[in-house]
């Protein structure tokens, strides 16, 4: 993933420093017997809303970007990626309205991204992200 914002013009570092970035489930919820992470049941998830609710209230952004089907789906209903990401989206959480960019989950065990029409939609989506006015300031502080 930090390799994409790298083609957008921010290293990690400056990223992670200017970005707010949280997870939809705070607690990690473990790791799957054959390997790699657990995605969290719909509990987990509800148990840890309260913390995005304040965290919207707080920080009021501009724009989100949702790394990843389960953050996706926190704010937009759909079946399948290619529905979603590549296009930028006006949501409302919380009482509060935004941009919504849906990116793929960068996983190296996922093939979405790296294979047609993922690779394209990530492409756009890249592209969108780059051009709204919020990232920019992330990019080129004032």
């Amino acid at each position: 993933m930090f390799g994409w914002f790298e083609g957008l013009g921010i290293d990690e570092a400056r990223f992670r420093k200017r970005v707010y970035m949280a997870a939809v489930c705070r607690c990690f919820p473990g790791s799957l017997t054959g390997g790699g992470d657990r995605v969290p049941n719909r509990r987990e998830i509800e148990a840890c809303e309260e913390w995005m609710r304040r965290d919207f209230e707080l920080l009021r952004p501009e724009l989100v970007i949702a790394v990843g089907r389960l953050a996706i789906s926190r704010f937009l209903s759909f079946k399948r990626l290619t529905e979603v990401v590549g296009r930028q989206h006006c949501a409302e959480r919380f009482g509060h309205r935004f941009d919504l960019i849906p990116l793929p989950h960068p996983s190296g065990a996922s093939t979405w991204h790296r294979t047609e029409p993922g690779r394209t939609l990530l492409e756009h989506a890249l592209s969108q992200l780059g051009e709204h006015p919020a990232f920019g300031r992330v990019v080129r502080p004032p």
